[in-house]
């Protein structure tokens, strides 16, 4: 009796083998879509040259920023100022990137604080639903129902200007949005098969909150936190225009603007408005181009 040959694999196995694509990684899948984002790409480039810039500062900068030359006020651009000179006869080049400095701090550092305040917050409330859903939502509809700008004016008043200060402030107001996200995030995971299994062995809430939820988040919140970066640049440079924010001799772009706010300064030195408005609205561009190409890329239904 002839025995099958049980080395070699049937045709129509082989050729279904053949058939299937190769595993792609999920790295890879979201690499490719991110670069075919030009937009994105020549953001996070830019964003990279403005960090490193502002790291880098006390090396790059020519001049320290408080730095005065009453004989040289209101210079044009030139070889020895390269973006001109403001009406103390300081370096506006120099004192670009010391306020880079400062606006990235409180960008960053106070999104961190935000993010993490609104995840917790989301997290708790489309978790448990109910009440408690109920409770911090209700909460969460009165924060947004205060205009942004009144409240932060009345935190800042009350708390008085400074770094430290406005990085607790736009933590303590921005979380409000990412909560509402991450909210509905859980109300959508909750009922998928990997919580129900981990609900019937037994595992505890904060486990399944944190350890089986939330890493399904990542691709939102990490969105959320870079959208989030350029409003938060862009509402301190505004705080600081009228005042209220970043206190002089400290540079910011907002307090240069503020500055340079006379008409007659506006008309006759007009970088010395330019340079600073351009780096806001350069770095706060650059920021929303990086959101929306993480958004595009992080998306599950393309990344399959």
């Amino acid at each position: 009796m002839a025995q099958p040959n049980m080395g070699t694999p049937p045709v129509d196995i082989k050729l279904k083998e053949g058939l299937q694509p190769k595993p792609e990684t999920m790295l890879r899948l979201f690499c490719e879509k991110f670069f075919k984002n030009k937009l994105a790409v020549a953001g996070s480039v830019i964003l990279l040259v403005i960090i490193f810039s502002a790291i880098f500062a006390p090396v790059i900068a020519p001049y320290t920023p408080e730095q005065q030359d009453l004989l040289k006020r209101l210079q044009p651009p030139s070889a020895e100022h390269f973006m001109g000179t403001d009406k103390f006869g300081r370096d506006i080049f120099s004192r670009v990137l010391y306020g880079a400095r400062v606006s990235l701090l409180v960008g960053f550092v106070s999104v961190v604080g935000a993010i993490t305040i609104g995840t917790v917050v989301g997290a708790v409330a489309g978790y448990f639903k109910g009440f408690v859903d109920s409770l911090l939502m209700r909460f969460v509809d009165v924060v947004l129902s205060i205009p942004d700008i009144f409240l932060l004016i009345t935190l800042v008043t009350i708390f008085k200007p400074g770094i430290d200060k406005l990085i607790l402030i736009f933590a303590l107001t921005g979380w409000t949005t990412t909560a509402r996200l991450i909210r509905s995030e859980f109300l959508s995971l909750r009922t998928r098969e990997f919580v129900l299994a981990a609900r019937t062995i037994g595992t505890k809430n904060h486990v399944i909150i944190f350890s089986h939820i939330l890493p399904n988040c990542i691709g939102p919140i990490i969105v959320s936190a870079t959208l989030k970066v350029g409003t938060v640049i862009l509402a301190e440079s505004t705080l600081s225009y009228l005042g209220f924010g970043i206190q002089p001799p400290t540079a910011s772009w907002g307090n240069m603007l503020q500055d340079a706010q006379n008409f007659s300064i506006m008309v006759q030195a007009w970088w010395y408005p330019l340079f600073p408005g351009l780096f806001i609205l350069l770095t706060v561009l650059c920021f929303n181009f990086l959101g929306d190409g993480l958004r595009d890329a992080l998306d599950p239904k393309k990344l399959k």
